[in-house]
């Protein structure tokens, strides 16, 4: 995926998510592409979260100035980065391709099947289309149309993410509970927030593990980030919804933290954050040799960019400036190919073209074109749905998929739908004061929730140790331990009133989730709470304000 996504980083929760008998049956191979992850690892971390954070807007003549500028510092700073301008040209898929292929006659099989989710159909179908011979099947999962140029791809793509943030809003007007958190209507306040944040950014008291407050902006730039982030699935969909209901009471901390998550910024020193499983760097370095932009090159070719970026965006109502993320590319020692690869025929190749409708960036249209041209191919798509469907424990696609690699049995149908939704059950934003909860297992449930749904613990990485700074004081801090998580609370307050120092563990085994806590604040008290991992029992004892406790839920 990506590209710059590590293909070692997917392996272990790849082969989880596939049928045993793929494993018994298959020699599963993943590999970092060239200038990824363990493969002479090319990074620029410090130049990309600048670049994302900078104003991609374009309605005005001064916008375009300064956006086309923060586009050639990127390219600069990130080529001085990684210095390493002599092998950028080499980058591109057409290369990349020929790793594989060496790959191929090194181990001396006969023939392999071949899965490339995202930018990895794009690197499918590029062997496919150079060595056919090799091949035994092909998976395309969230296809790329390699026949579009880079202007007709960002149109659709951009049409897309559109598409499925009015989706998800709809889903939210549709459900009382998720509608209730938006005084009935979703997609009204995204419009009202979004021309909140154009006018000026929203400043949020930020809290750090510290014990310091400090203030932090939510600019409509870091908004956007958030927004396309958490479209690529219905579980991000529903947090998405969540996080922009709380700002909907006025509270965009939740905002602002998964802002420095999806920027990939430390929330203290807000330096960029390494992650050894994605890199930026690559993401250019191979889309600024695959795709042509303009006919001229830098200022030239950048305002050329844009006017065809405005004109085929217009009339898309939401996140248009997707449409100029390759903006970078008009700066970059890149050698693209003069005209479009042809289209992927693959005879003799029997291919599945998997994809979502709700797919916002691969759009489902690319995958049914590429379909369309297969000598031999079968085409399964997901009613709403996620980025990239096989392997996420549906049966359909899934049992599709290990039959035709196990047994080689192809569908019935050449074209197949699978059901799908557009985002997961909705959780409704907690109180925040004391005063607004019936009972003491109200409030730890809420607490509960509240951890759940913090952006750092939401997109936590299940092993680094960390600790963030609570929304009314103190600190929460967790790590992984051997048969789960453990938390420590500091003073750590998720409502006002309601203060608890303590810990709490999640026995991965048992899927019980434990706090151990000294409440104080208004009342004081001792508390155990315990909840099942569906959530459907809940407990807390002790004593609190003078009283024994003793609850059930």
């Amino acid at each position: 995926g990506g590209p710059g996504a590590s293909g070692l980083a997917s392996a272990d929760p790849y082969a989880e998510a596939m049928h045993e008998s793929v494993l018994e049956n298959f020699d599963i191979v993943f590999f970092d592409q060239r200038g990824v992850g363990q493969s002479a690892e090319l990074q620029c971390i410090d130049a990309a979260a600048a670049y994302y954070q900078a104003d991609w807007n374009t309605d005005t003549p001064e916008q375009r100035a300064e956006f086309i500028e923060a586009a050639r510092t990127f390219a600069d700073d990130c080529r001085a980065e990684m210095n390493a301008d002599a092998v950028l040209p080499y980058m591109g898929t057409s290369q990349a391709i020929e790793d594989l292929e060496a790959f191929w006659r090194a181990i001396a099989d006969e023939q392999m099947w071949l899965y490339g989710e995202s930018y990895g159909t794009q690197f499918a179908q590029t062997y496919a289309a150079a060595y056919p011979e090799h091949l035994a099947g092909l998976i395309l999962d969230g296809t790329v149309d390699l026949t579009l140029d880079s202007i007709e791809f960002y149109h659709q793509q951009t049409q897309a993410f559109s598409d499925v943030l009015i989706a998800t809003l709809d889903a939210c007007n549709a459900d009382p509970l998720c509608a209730a958190d938006f005084d009935g209507d979703a997609r009204a306040f995204y419009d009202d927030f979004t021309d909140e944040l154009e006018t000026a950014p929203i400043i949020v008291d930020f809290p750090l593990p510290t014990g310091e407050i400090v203030p932090r902006p939510l600019t409509l730039s870091n908004f956007e980030t958030v927004v396309s982030a958490n479209l690529y699935s219905e579980t991000g969909r529903a947090f998405l919804l969540r996080l922009m209901a709380a700002a909907s009471f006025g509270d965009s901390l939740p905002l602002v933290r998964e802002a420095y998550v999806d920027l990939a910024l430390d929330p203290v020193t807000l330096e960029a954050v390494y992650d050894p499983t994605w890199s930026d760097a690559m993401f250019y370095a191979v889309e600024c040799n695959d795709y042509g932009f303009s006919d001229a090159t830098g200022e030239e070719g950048a305002q050329s960019f844009i006017d065809a970026g405005v004109q085929a965006s217009a009339g898309i109502p939401y996140l248009s400036s997707i449409m100029f993320g390759d903006m970078p590319c008009l700066f970059w020692p890149g050698n693209p190919p003069s005209e479009r690869p042809a289209p992927l025929i693959a005879d003799g190749i029997p291919t599945m073209v998997l994809g979502a409708t709700l797919d916002p960036a691969t759009p489902v249209g690319n995958g049914e074109a590429v379909y369309g041209r297969l000598a031999d191919g079968y085409l399964f798509t997901q009613e709403g749905g996620p980025h990239v469907i096989y392997g996420r424990g549906l049966d359909c696609p899934d049992d599709a998929v290990t039959d035709f690699l196990v047994d080689g049995q192809m569908p019935d149908e050449r074209e197949n739908s699978c059901e799908g939704g557009v985002a997961d059950e909705y959780a409704p934003v907690s109180a925040n004061h004391i005063d607004d909860f019936v009972d003491v297992l109200d409030m730890m449930w809420a607490v509960d929730t509240e951890i759940f749904y913090l952006p750092e613990y939401f997109n936590w990485d299940l092993e680094s140790v960390t600790s963030v700074g609570c929304p009314f004081g103190g600190v929460l801090t967790f790590e992984a331990t051997s048969i789960g998580e453990s938390l420590v609370l500091d003073n750590c307050a998720f409502i006002d009133g309601f203060i608890l120092t303590g810990t709490g563990e999640f026995d991965y085994n048992s899927g019980m989730f434990t706090m151990y806590v000294q409440a104080s604040g208004a009342a004081e008290g001792n508390l155990t709470y315990t909840a099942s991992e569906d959530n459907l029992a809940l407990t807390v004892t002790g004593d609190y304000a003078g009283e024994t406790i003793d609850l059930v839920g």
